[in-house]
C-alpha cells in the first residue's frame, strides 16, 4: 500500500526535474483524479498553467505516468500570482479595488457599464466617490488607488469624471456660500492643475429636495486600463429586482467580498455626510451588515449568479444602504 511517506519521498526527489518542464509552475502531492472523480489513491500532482496536449508539447516536457511506480496527475490551476491588496496600484484594474475623485479620501471601483447613447464602456461608482458630493467638473481625475491609499501622481489617474447625479441636500446643510466651502474648492483647483485637470470646483447651494441615488460614471482616460470583471465575482451579465430575503455580495475596497440578506424595501433614509450635510433618499434597499467605510461605490449582486441588485452607497455597524440598480442606470443613461 503506497503511504503518504512514499509519495512524499518520490516527490522531493524529483520536484526540481519536474518544475523544469515547460508549463510547470507547482508539484504537490494529491489523490489520482479520473473523469473529474477522486478516486483516493495518492499520487504525486503536477500543477500547470494550462492543460494542453501531448502533441503541443516536447518530449522533454511530457509528464510521465508514473514516478518510480508511484502515480502522477496534472492539475490546470492557472498563472499564479501573489495577492494585491485592494488598496494596491491595480493595472488593469478590475472592479471592487480604490478609486476617487483627486480630491476626497477613496471609495470602489463599482463595475463597468456602457453609455447607452456612444456605446462607450464607463466606471460605476458614488457621487460622493468620484465626484467629490456635487463639488467637481466633468473632466476631473479619477485616482486608482484613491488619496486614501496613496493615489496622487499623474500617474494615479486612471479615468475621467463623465457625469453624476447631483446629490440634493436639505436646506441649511452644505450651501456654497461656507467660507471653509470657497477656501477648500480654492486649494483643490490648484491640486488639480498639478493632475492636468481642465475643470475646476464651484462651489454652489443646494435646495432641500428628495434623492434616488448617489452615482456617478467616468470615462477611462486610455485603453485597457480597465479589465470589465469585479474581484471575485466576474462580469455583470444583467440586473435582478431586490427582493426582502434575496441573498446578495459584494467586492468593496475595505471589506473585500462579503455577503447579506435583503431586509426591507421602498426605504426613506437621512443620510449624514459629514459637514452637518444630510440627504434624503427614498426607495432605497437595505441589507444587513456587510459594508465598512470606503467600500462605498460597490456594486451589490445576486448571491449566486453576476446580477446586479443595487448601488452600495452607505451604512451603519448594523445595515447597508442600496440604491437599486435599475434607477441608477436609468438616470445615468447606462446600462450592463
Amino acid at each position: 500500500m503506497i503511504t503518504i511517506e512514499d509519495v512524499t519521498k518520490i516527490k522531493t526527489y524529483h520536484v526540481k526535474t519536474l518544475k523544469k518542464k515547460q508549463n510547470v509552475n507547482g508539484v504537490a502531492i494529491g489523490h489520482k483524479i479520473v473523469a473529474g472523480k477522486d478516486t483516493g489513491e495518492l499520487c504525486v500532482t503536477i500543477l500547470v498553467k494550462k492543460k494542453v496536449t501531448k502533441s503541443e508539447l516536447f518530449g522533454k516536457d511530457l509528464i510521465p505516468q508514473t514516478l518510480d511506480e508511484i502515480p502522477t496527475d496534472v492539475k490546470e490551476v492557472g498563472e499564479i500570482f501573489a495577492f494585491k491588496s485592494r488598496t494596491d496600484r491595480w493595472r488593469p484594474a478590475p472592479g471592487g479595488v480604490s478609486i476617487g475623485h483627486y480630491a476626497i479620501s477613496a471609495g470602489t471601483l463599482g463595475g463597468f457599464v456602457k453609455d447607452r447613447t456612444t456605446g462607450e464602456t464607463l466606471i460605476l461608482s458614488n457621487n460622493h466617490v468620484m465626484a467629490n458630493s456635487n463639488s467637481a467638473s466633468s473632466g476631473d481625475a479619477i485616482l486608482q488607488p484613491g488619496p486614501a491609499d496613496g493615489g496622487g501622481n499623474p500617474q494615479d489617474r486612471i479615468a475621467d469624471l463623465e457625469r453624476y447625479i447631483i446629490i440634493q441636500f436639505l436646506s441649511g446643510n452644505g450651501g456654497g456660500d461656507c467660507i471653509f466651502a470657497k477656501s477648500a474648492s480654492g486649494l483643490l483647483n490648484s491640486f488639480a492643475k498639478v493632475l492636468g485637470s481642465k475643470h475646476r470646483l464651484v462651489p454652489t447651494k443646494i435646495q432641500a429636495e428628495i434623492n434616488e441615488v448617489d452615482a456617478a460614471v467616468a470615462k477611462p482616460a486610455w485603453d485597457n486600463v480597465i479589465t470589465g470583471d469585479i474581484i471575485d465575482i466576474g462580469v455583470i451579465t444583467g440586473t435582478k429586482p431586490a427582493v426582502i430575503g434575496l441573498d446578495v455580495r459584494k467586492s468593496g475596497r475595505t471589506t473585500g467580498t462579503t455577503t447579506g440578506t435583503i431586509q426591507n424595501l421602498s426605504a426613506t433614509v437621512d443620510v449624514s455626510y459629514g459637514g452637518g450635510k444630510i440627504a434624503t433618499f427614498e426607495n432605497q434597499i437595505v441589507a444587513g451588515a456587510m459594508s465598512s467605510p470606503g467600500d462605498s461605490g460597490s456594486l451589490v449582486v445576486d448571491g449566486s449568479e453576476p446580477l446586479a441588485v443595487g448601488l452600495l452607497f452607505a451604512g451603519s455597524d448594523s445595515a447597508t444602504i442600496i440604491n437599486p440598480i435599475d434607477r441608477v442606470l436609468e438616470l445615468l443613461d447606462v446600462e450592463f
